[in-house]
């Protein structure tokens, strides 16, 4: 497991860092940020991304169903949350209340590093046009399931954490290896269940009656500069083009959908 993983300020701090250099000005290509819009984010975290939005003058929302998370998010957002600038839901957000919980509906919606660990992806994708309003968006941001390390295994405590692909052996060996190096197996093995394509999300998307309004494929995720000391690269437009095999290589995807006005 990597340092960061663990340490949760400064997760919060790169999550922070990461949405206000690269979130937010790809968002601000397509959907203008502005001072007084309501944000939602889903599986919030610590909130470091909301921060990024609060700065530009949004009220925020943050659903998340780990409660231990929910802690440092209260201690770590405590001075906007005495505010009122920002709220932090501790629910599972197929539970949420759009009026009670949430108090209304959002100019944006983020899915940061989510939507890959969420099971009846397009259950959610097509139920979040309630949470809305006209001319909304949501963002997601997630990293193909093919992709060197997108089984999450660099959550590991072992040598696993360092090997990449290894999530996409047949699932009796994948179980077997972290059975033997006490892994969580279960955790890791859900991973698997719900991990997300780049065709996966899009059919999704179209099916559930939204347009892809703006998109970003990278062949280093951004984040990659705070957590590695990388610099982002975004994917090379031969790779991208082709179907499927992109998937091996591209560690990250941004993408920007708004509901088809035609199909509301």
């Amino acid at each position: 497991m990597f340092e960061f993983h663990h340490d949760r300020d400064r997760y919060f701090e790169i999550q922070w860092l990461n949405a206000r250099k690269y979130v937010i000005p790809f968002i601000e290509r397509a959907h203008a940020v502005s001072s007084g819009m309501r944000v939602l984010e889903i599986g919030c975290g610590e909130g470091g991304v909301l921060k990024a939005f609060l700065e530009k003058g949004c009220t925020g929302v943050g659903v998340e169903l780990d409660a231990t998370r929910v802690v440092d998010a209260n201690r770590l957002l405590e001075a906007p949350i005495d505010a009122g600038t920002i709220r932090i839901v501790s629910k599972d957000i197929y539970e949420v209340d759009l009026e009670h919980d949430l108090q209304g509906a959002f100019d944006i919606i983020l899915l940061k590093d989510v939507i890959e660990h969420i099971h009846d992806q397009p259950r959610l994708i097509g139920w979040m046009k309630k949470f809305l309003k006209p001319d909304g968006s949501i963002f997601f941001g997630f990293p193909p399931w093919q992709m060197p390390f997108g089984g999450h295994q660099q959550i590991c405590r072992s040598r696993v954490s360092r090997l990449p692909y290894i999530h996409l052996l047949p699932r009796p060996i994948y179980r077997a290896i972290l059975k033997w190096k006490q892994e969580p197996v279960n955790d890791l093995m859900e991973i698997r269940d719900t991990g997300l394509s780049i065709e996966q999300f899009e059919k999704i998307c179209r099916k559930q009656g939204y347009q892809i309004t703006l998109s970003a494929h990278y062949l280093l995720n951004p984040i990659y500069e705070w957590k590695f000391g990388w610099k982002p690269r975004p994917q090379f437009s031969w790779l991208r083009a082709i179907p499927y095999f992109r998937n091996y290589l591209t560690t990250c995807v941004y993408y920007l959908i708004k509901p088809n006005k035609e199909l509301v």
